[in-house]
């Protein structure tokens, strides 16, 4: 297992500089940070600008080349270099990170909990009255655009604290402005904060993973080894979980990967409605401004985000396949 895993992690590390490169230079051949100057009232003058755009590396007079032979030096050094405002790339990036990690770990991992026991039930009870509800919510929840649905339980969420006449679930913001207490307190309103957004995410998430399980549950339920384990004595719960369960989850380990680059276009939504400011508004509003090193970060922080996922699933598929770590 040990050299299957070394292979994977040298071809995630070729593909996040492949993919990281390519942000910047795609980022730096469409983004006109001098525009972003251009806009201000009164404009800057001319040389002021330039001479800003430069010490940024972020002037379009410079060949392309070398804004990206600067550029990569400083990455490969820790360097993300500077936003657009003058302020560190990496400072911004490191205060963002937690937040749009809290987000995606929760709302990813407890959705593929939720989905896959779904899947499971649904596929051991076809066509029964369990199956159709599950079936018909989970369609419905896909269907629903994240946007929406963010929207949708904001809207909901209000009504249930109005209905009770206090907040019970506070929906905007990570935390409480002005909180006092201890540790304790903060680490509790910060749970709270994050119960309404992170289901905005774990929704979609558990309806595209109960749909998958089904039918990978569903091909295993009458396979040969699901009969034999019968056979020698073992009830159909067990037989079920124990074999069929474990064989069934092999995609979904493949799919958790793919779901965690997806899942990254919800959070920037998400962000947006509930007031969070993470990596995914920052990626919105740096487009905004023509920030081309901001951009940049983000594609680096999604690549890593998803190549770490992927070794992950690799993990997953080792320890449920044993012919993987032949």
């Amino acid at each position: 297992m040990g050299p299957f895993l070394l292979r994977r992690i040298v071809n995630y590390l070729v593909l996040i500089t492949l993919a990281t490169c390519l942000g910047y230079l795609l980022a730096a051949s469409s983004l006109s940070p001098r525009e972003y100057f251009s806009r201000r009232q009164p404009p800057p003058p001319a040389a002021s600008v330039n001479a800003t755009l430069t010490q940024l590396n972020l002037n379009d007079k410079t060949p392309l080349p070398d804004r990206f032979e600067h550029w990569a030096g400083g990455v490969l050094t820790g360097d993300l270099g500077k936003t657009i405002d003058d302020t560190s790339v990496s400072a911004e990036m490191g205060r963002r990170i937690g937040v749009t990690l809290r987000l995606v770990l929760v709302g990813t991992i407890s959705g593929a909990l939720v989905g896959v026991a779904l899947g499971f039930v649904s596929a051991i009870r076809q066509y029964r009255p369990s199956d159709h509800a599950i079936t018909f919510l989970s369609f419905l929840v896909l269907s629903t655009p994240v946007f929406l649905l963010a929207v949708l339980l904001k809207i909901g969420t209000v009504k249930v604290n109005q209905a009770a006449g206090t907040t019970l679930l506070p929906y905007t913001n990570e935390t409480t402005p002005g909180l006092a207490g201890g540790w304790l307190r903060h680490l509790t309103d910060r749970a709270q904060h994050l119960v309404v957004p992170t289901l905005s995410l774990m929704l979609g998430q558990a309806a595209l993973f109960s749909r998958y399980q089904r039918s990978a549950m569903l091909d295993v339920l009458g396979a040969d080894y699901i009969r034999t384990a019968r056979a020698t004595g073992m009830r159909r719960g067990p037989a079920l979980v124990k074999h069929g369960l474990r064989t069934a989850l092999i995609p979904m380990a493949t799919l958790f990967a793919y779901q965690m680059g997806l899942l990254l276009t919800g959070v920037t939504f998400t962000e947006k409605i509930f007031g969070w400011h993470g990596m995914g508004e920052w990626f919105v509003d740096s487009i905004g401004r023509e920030d081309v090193n901001s951009v940049a970060a983000m594609v680096l922080f999604t690549a890593v985000l998803v190549l770490i996922a992927g070794l992950l699933s690799d993990i997953a598929h080792a320890l449920l396949d044993p012919r993987v770590r032949v």
